[in-house]
């Protein structure tokens, strides 16, 4: 059996005392019929002249103890005093600003916390077996003083005890519980709150390189940490440089993600009160993560209880002062690498704007793998493959220059940015768009995923047409999620239907067209800010707000397959082997088939597919015939019909 700790111990030595000592005298009184321990719900003349008596009967039950308990009052006395002295004890006063009587309330229930048996005894106390939790009054009586009204403010604050459910507070009556977890700490003396558990994370002082030189400086500055919150995307190093701004303190940190505690179904707001205690008893600095899961409302409570903290969000709330953690430039995040590995720094350390987490990962790993945080509502983003290179697209030789150009950019922008000082022309945000014109089937999609892959990042496709229709009203809110998430996990951001939402502002008739209006409006300036590489793809440019088109780095328009164009896509579609070597594919006019179908490349690979298939089923090769019926069925989508004689199918 695990012992208790010496703050434990004295509390169940003064209780067990007291409780004894109050038990002889109301003995004494059962022995002279002013009270009966059997006398049930019947009250006798006896009990009621001692009741009515008043001091007389205090000062007759000081009178007992001294004449016939003299060596248990000095028992009491003496585990009093231990428990007076005991410097755990002490610090539970001190430290949640306790009166006499919250703090001789609050020993009472921990000490039926730690023993359950002593329960019976509170009952046997109260002369009533329904009232086996403590009360004021109770407390009041062990400690030998005439009970008085209170409402136990710091204990409900600190939620160190509360009082019985629907019950008021301050009655003489009302049972108290301390909280369980506050009498696992006595009993250890080890201050972990399991409802923290998996959220709080406690950080020495440690040797680290300073990232955030001008964020701490300004920490530094401030009179009150809480007055100040720390912004910025997740692994910026919001919680590194909290760490720091304790390690000047001399202080540890204890970071508390409010996040993972509100999903499990906590409360903010006390959340954010068991941090603050067990910071307050640990001498730790509190952090919280993802501050934003509290209200406003909840942090002015916490400020009552005079314990500094520092707050950690994506954005600024407006509610304190925002200290923003800017990205890293080149150099510091070599410098870190070389703090953190021997290896040569890789390529995608320059390329791509690391956050400190993911470099530090990078170099335990040897790997890179971006940040992901949050995802937002699956119906707003969604992950497309990127099965495609370079060699994979057909094009014209200057949509394919330009699309090198746009990918160099993204390679090169911050060596051009940071190193040669072009940052400076880039004030409103660094991020790279590019718009995709021309109508659907000409790769608008496919040179996408050829460009995520051959930069190595993820894409994702925001549906902006489901987000209208969905989300009318709410669109900026869930926009910003959009833009956030590519941020933080540095994907590209790929707007299929842009003119969706990118369209020209209307004159305002309606609500629909003013929420419209606002919505274009955040868009213009939320692409603007984009910090990352966004492309936009339409088959609708005229639509287009042309304030917002004057704000993308690259237009390219996609024209339908010209007949060389058609001809390689044919014969890419159409290979002549089957994997496992069968031949499946027959004899293939491919130029009559780039000159007489005018298709899209989409529309091409359809047909392909479709002829294999219409093969497959009468167990033949692909020829001739099967294309065209192919054909037929994809051109009879568009509402239009292919007729081609017999004779030039090959029947």
């Amino acid at each position: 059996m695990t012992s208790l700790s010496p703050t434990a111990a004295a509390i169940l030595t003064a209780t067990r005392l007291r409780a004894q000592r109050l038990a002889q005298w109301m003995e004494r009184l059962w022995q002279s019929g002013q009270a009966s321990p059997d006398q049930g719900p019947a009250i006798g003349p006896a009990e009621v002249a001692r009741l009515l008596a008043g001091p007389a009967t205090r000062e007759a039950e000081d009178a007992f103890h001294a004449e016939h308990a003299v060596a248990l009052s000095a028992q009491v006395a003496a585990a009093e005093a231990a428990l007076a002295a005991d410097p755990g004890w002490g610090a539970i006063q001190h430290r949640f600003g306790l009166t006499l009587e919250e703090a001789e309330l609050l020993a009472l229930a921990l000490a039926l916390e730690l023993d359950p048996g002593l329960a019976r005894v509170v009952a046997y106390l109260h002369d009533d077996g329904r009232l086996t939790l403590p009360t004021p009054w109770l407390s009041a009586r062990l400690a030998g003083r005439e009970p008085m009204p209170f409402a136990g403010a710091n204990l409900r604050r600190w939620l160190l005890a509360a009082a019985g459910e629907g019950v008021a507070p301050d009655r003489l009556t009302t049972p108290w519980q301390a909280d369980p977890a506050l009498a696992a700490a006595v009993a250890s003396l080890v201050w972990a709150d399991p409802a923290l558990d998996g959220a709080a994370a406690r950080i020495e002082p440690a040797a680290a390189p300073v990232l955030h030189a001008d964020a701490l400086a300004q920490l530094a500055e401030l009179a009150d940490p809480r007055d100040a919150e720390l912004v910025g995307p997740p692994g910026i190093g919001r919680q590194t440089l909290a760490a720091q701004h304790a390690a000047l303190q001399g202080a540890p940190l204890l970071a508390v993600d409010l996040r993972i505690l509100t999903d499990g179904g906590a409360t903010p707001a006390e959340s954010v009160i068991r941090t603050l205690r067990q910071a307050t008893m640990t001498g730790a600095l509190a952090y919280f993560r993802n501050a934003e899961a509290a209200q406003e409302s909840d942090w002015v409570r916490a400020r009552t209880l005079g314990v500094p903290y520092l707050r950690g969000v994506r954005h600024p709330t407006g509610e304190a002062q925002p200290i923003v953690l800017a990205p890293l430039p080149i150099d510091a995040r070599l410098a870190l690498w070389r703090h953190a590995c021997a290896a040569p720094p890789p390529e995608g350390l320059i390329v791509q704007r690391l956050t400190p987490a993911e470099i530090t990962r990078a170099a335990a790993t040897g790997r890179i793998v971006k940040e992901r945080g949050r995802r937002p509502d699956h119906a707003l983003l969604a992950s497309l493959p990127t099965p495609y290179a370079w060699e994979d697209l057909v094009l014209p030789a200057d949509i394919t220059a330009q699309l090198r150009a746009f990918e160099t950019q993204v390679r090169l922008r911050w060596p051009v940015y940071e190193e040669w000082g072009f940052s400076r022309l880039t004030h409103l945000g660094a991020g790279i768009s590019a718009l995709f014109g021309g109508p659907s089937g000409t790769g608008k999609t496919m040179a996408a995923q050829v460009m995520a892959r051959s930069l190595g990042l993820d894409l994702l496709r925001v549906d902006l047409a489901g987000v209208v229709n969905k989300y009318i009203g709410e669109t900026e809110k869930k926009l910003r999620e959009v833009f956030d998430a590519c941020e933080d996990c540095g994907a590209l951001l790929f707007f299929d239907e842009a003119d969706a939402l990118f369209g020209n502002r209307t004159q305002v008739k309606d609500a629909h067209d003013r929420f419209a209006n606002i919505e274009i409006d955040y868009l213009l300036q939320r692409i603007e800010r984009f910090d990352g590489v966004a492309i936009l793809a339409t088959n609708r440019r005229q639509d287009l707000d042309p304030a917002f088109v004057r704000r993308l780095r690259f237009v390219i328009e996609f024209l339908p397959p010209r007949t060389d164009e058609r001809l390689a896509l044919w014969e890419r579609a159409l290979s002549p082997q089957a994997p496992n070597g069968e031949s499946i594919r027959g004899e293939i006019d491919f130029c009559y088939l780039s000159e007489r179908l005018i298709m899209t490349g989409a529309e091409i690979k359809s047909t392909a597919l479709g002829a294999a298939f219409l093969a497959r089923a009468e167990g033949s090769r692909i020829g001739m015939r099967h294309i065209f019926t192919a054909a037929q069925r994809e051109m009879a989508k568009q509402g239009q019909r292919l007729r081609v004689p017999l004779q030039e199918v090959g029947e």
